[in-house]
């Protein structure tokens, strides 16, 4: 299905979508993709749906043709002091604030935002599957966390981040059984089965 490049023509609308919100570890990403109209691109979906390889082709088309566009983090932190829901419009708003061209309006992936922006805003479900500028928000937020969950998996072995990059996997939770968590755990979140021990250092 070929994405929807605009909501609403002859308006700069930037698309934003945030990943790793289900993750045990690290911080959540978000991204803001301002595309011209005429964007098109046979490969831009949602991110989930695409290979690695395909995701890691498309970033620098995405940056190179994109009017704008940045990502931004919510720390480990600051996922444990404010729950993941408001890290995660906390990413998503800094995102759009280092934006370099200011948008006109903004597409949120998801049922609801909260921001002390100005900018009008419409919720999209599903939308990274719907319009290509949430799509490119998907693949560069995608592709920027997994590169720095590989990078922290080479500090901390054994947790298997180079593959499962955070989420909850077996191996993942056997890693904390056996390890014990890591400073990027977060400690909100419930680790392990209520079964087995866990103890923060």
């Amino acid at each position: 299905m070929k994405l929807l490049p605009y909501l609403e023509a002859d308006r700069l609308e930037a698309g934003c979508d945030e990943v790793g919100r289900g993750c045990l570890c690290g911080p959540v990403v978000a991204a803001a993709v301002i595309l011209p109209n005429d964007f098109a691109h046979a490969l831009i979906n949602d991110s989930k749906k695409l290979s690695k390889a395909n995701r890691e082709s498309l970033v620098d088309e995405i940056k190179e043709k994109a009017i704008a566009w940045a990502v931004a983090e919510s720390s480990v932190q600051e996922i444990d002091e404010i729950n993941i829901l408001n890290a995660s419009f906390l990413a998503m708003t800094r995102s759009i604030q280092a934006l370099a061209v200011k948008p006109e309006h903004l597409l949120i992936d998801g049922n609801r935002f909260k921001t002390e922006l100005n900018t009008p805003f419409d919720c999209i479900v599903k939308g990274d599957g719907k319009y290509a500028s949430i799509a490119a928000a998907s693949i560069l937020a995608k592709v920027h966390r997994d590169n720095l969950m590989t990078g922290f998996a080479k500090e901390f072995p054994g947790y298997g981040w180079e593959k499962n990059v955070g989420y909850p996997t077996k191996q993942h939770r056997s890693g904390i059984q056996k390890l014990g968590p890591t400073p990027l755990h977060r400690k909100s979140f419930k680790l392990l089965p209520d079964q087995l021990e866990i103890g923060f250092k």
